[in-house]
């Protein structure tokens, strides 16, 4: 089962280096990691997706809390918003270019940029909304493609 853990960690360099070097000498496998300053830019906000029961999860959870940068770490099980990001360079010939920006309007993507022979699409929503977008993209022709990881907030109130 995919867990999604935030971690508030001071904004330094190496934490992240330590962060995942926390995860190779315990074998946990880092499914996605998004970095990114917070509305403090002393703080980075990491949001890690990793695969594993709740033990592997719970275990997880107190290494990440024993490092000395680490603030805050927070499963994310409530209701809450999660997002990706992805931008897809698609193979756009003339004679397909139509059906392309009609399922990126279906998706409420966007087209980024615009060559003779290619789309750059920005996709964004939950997993399952970027990866049906990719597959459908997949007849076209995906010349290039770049996916964030998943960033997600608890939804109400800040804690």
């Amino acid at each position: 089962m995919k867990h999604t853990i935030a971690v508030l960690v001071e904004n330094k360099p190496g934490v992240l280096a330590r962060v995942a070097g926390l995860f190779r000498r315990r074998g946990f496998n880092i499914e996605s990691l998004t970095v990114g300053t917070t509305e403090r830019d002393d703080l980075s906000r990491m949001t890690i997706v990793v695969e594993g029961d709740d033990k592997v999860v719970e275990q997880v959870i107190k290494q990440l809390n024993k490092l000395i940068e680490t603030i805050k770490v927070s499963e994310i099980t409530e209701s809450s918003v999660e997002r990706e990001l992805c931008l897809i360079r698609v193979h756009a010939p003339p004679e397909k270019r139509g059906e392309i920006v009609e399922l990126t309007n279906i998706f409420r993507a966007r087209i980024v940029d615009v060559s003779r022979d290619s789309f750059i699409i920005e996709v964004t929503g939950d997993e399952d909304k970027v990866s049906a977008f990719i597959d459908l993209m997949r007849q076209y022709g995906i010349k290039e493609l770049a996916r964030t990881g998943k960033v997600a907030m608890v939804r109400g109130n800040k804690k």
